[in-house]
């Protein structure tokens, strides 16, 4: 079989519901490696918050924040910062709707405000809560933002800033990219860098932010929706495997061939 790069997300793939990588994911990864197949990871994760999967993996390959900021074997390939003007609209805009808004960059993450609905989401992430500087978007290159609105509030920013792209990812909260920037894009940063060619790409996903990966390489190469998906990353997949409480993962590595 010819060499694969397979690129995984985080988060209801490699974690299963206990935010914890399945030890049958582990040997797969593991034996996939073995068989001379590169591992990579695709997240809407920053890179400080992937760092824990990444060491238990042995991955220094990534796409992170959606495809704004991509790095392969350790060095920076791709980065898409935030515009500034638009940012301080931005800022301004959630400022007058009370809506809080958390910055992050290739460090760290702030907010202009915590509130519950913070607190809740990053809490189902098992993150620390961001520390409050209301101008940190001035001081530094932003990757991503956190908008936390209901459906009314998405449509009006979504409005408001055709600049930018806007994915649901929990109840409260939505990332904010640069528009024409996902997953897909960051992985074709890697094919701009790297022998391999679309065929040779094999991704796994689960959530909206996976639906343009996942459509990208369904005949171009192969991708696989788990069975705990959201219906728009099934429909867009080359197959849908199990849960990943079942193992969903291993399994589909294992009828791809790949271990």
């Amino acid at each position: 079989m010819k060499k694969k790069i397979l690129f995984f997300d985080i988060d209801g793939t490699l974690y299963n519901t206990s935010k914890q990588i399945p030890e049958a994911t582990h040997r797969a990864i593991e034996q996939a490696r073995a068989n001379g197949h590169e591992i990579a990871i695709a997240t809407g994760r920053s890179p400080y918050f992937l760092e824990e999967v990444a060491a238990q993996l042995r991955v220094d390959s990534y796409v992170s924040f959606n495809g704004q900021y991509v790095v392969y074997k350790g060095k920076i390939i791709s980065e898409s910062p935030l515009p500034i003007d638009s940012m301080t609209r931005f800022v301004q805009l959630a400022k007058e709707r009370n809506y809080p808004v958390v910055f992050l960059d290739d460090e760290k993450m702030t907010s202009t405000i915590n509130t519950e609905k913070v607190q809740v989401s990053m809490d189902s992430l098992y993150y620390p809560m961001p520390t409050i500087s209301p101008n940190a978007f001035e001081l530094k290159k932003m990757y991503q933002l956190l908008l936390y609105t209901g459906e009314q509030g998405e449509r009006e920013f979504a409005e408001a800033f055709p600049e930018f792209h806007f994915i649901r990812w929990h109840e409260y909260s939505i990332d904010v990219i640069n528009s024409g920037v996902s997953k897909a894009y960051g992985i074709e940063q890697f094919l701009k860098h790297t022998p391999y060619e679309a065929e040779d790409v094999v991704v796994f996903g689960d959530g909206l932010n996976d639906q343009e990966m996942l459509a990208a390489f369904k005949e171009r190469g192969i991708s696989v929706a788990m069975g705990n998906g959201v219906p728009e990353a099934k429909e867009a997949a080359t197959f849908v495997t199990d849960h990943v409480d079942e193992d969903g993962l291993s399994k589909a590595m294992k009828k791809l061939g790949l271990i």
